[in-house]
């Protein structure tokens, strides 16, 4: 096409009108070429149903493990603070192990808690109210507990620290909910029995075995933790100390 036909065809010969012609042709093909690039409205709704179905697959687990991830954290908390007031009441003591110090009777380890805890609410030789009514291993099984004094701490935390001297050097039972009241009062989710050694010691129980317990002991103490029938409690504490503080049940 010759320059003079060219600036005809476009309308005027005029520089401006060249470029005008020029930028809407190319624009013309940019636009249709991102129209062919698109989506159907049919393939976005098929994307979005795919998106919700693995959504609603995937969320629970989600939900669940982040569940047990607050429950270990929290759990894991209370273990570290516990452990430090122990160390801290024996050293004021000046006395070489727990008993000395004197957590050798229920009397002592009322004076224990009252001493070195901000405490909101005492249940004298109960468990209710500072505890819930009802507790369940994950399977709907009974959890045994035996009565003692229970106390509501100021952080929320629901304690009961029984005086149960034994000749493996266990000196007491600490049953623990460590959201106070609050849901879900299941045995290894919310709910803990931890026993306590004359040494300070924090660890899982079996019977005439003194801590540290070994791992396998407390694999199979383990057992009574998810028992559909009757737990004693222990077993939940233990596996979670073998699983590098996991929730992994």
């Amino acid at each position: 096409m010759s320059i003079s036909k060219f600036n005809h065809f476009v309308g005027g010969g005029g520089t401006l009108s060249k470029f005008s012609f020029i930028g809407s042709l190319f624009k013309t093909r940019i636009m249709d070429s991102a129209v062919s690039c698109g989506f159907t409205l049919a393939e976005v709704l098929v994307t979005l149903g795919i998106i919700g179905v693995i959504s609603a697959m995937t969320m629970p687990t989600l939900i669940k493990n982040h569940q047990r991830e607050v429950f270990v954290t929290q759990l894991r908390k209370f273990y570290s603070e516990f452990s430090q007031v122990i160390i801290d009441y024996q050293s004021k003591k000046n006395a070489v192990n727990l008993i000395e110090a004197g957590l050798s009777s229920p009397s002592g380890v009322n004076t224990f808690m009252n001493e070195e805890f901000k405490i909101v609410k005492t249940c004298e030789d109960a468990i209710e109210p500072c505890f819930a009514g009802d507790y369940k291993t994950i399977k709907g099984g009974t959890v045994g507990i035996d009565i003692s004094t229970s106390y509501v701490l100021a952080n929320g935390v629901s304690i009961r620290m029984l005086s149960a001297i034994e000749s493996v050097d266990k000196i007491a039972n600490i049953m623990v909910d460590i959201n106070g009241k609050n849901g879900p009062n299941v045995l290894g989710r919310d709910l803990f029995f931890i026993a306590l050694y004359k040494d300070g010691t924090m660890d899982d129980y079996v019977a005439n075995n003194p801590a540290p317990l070994t791992h396998q002991q407390r694999e199979t103490a383990f057992a009574s933790c998810t028992s559909s029938n009757y737990s004693s409690g222990w077993g939940c504490f233990g596996k979670i100390l073998n699983d590098n503080w996991k929730m992994n049940y």
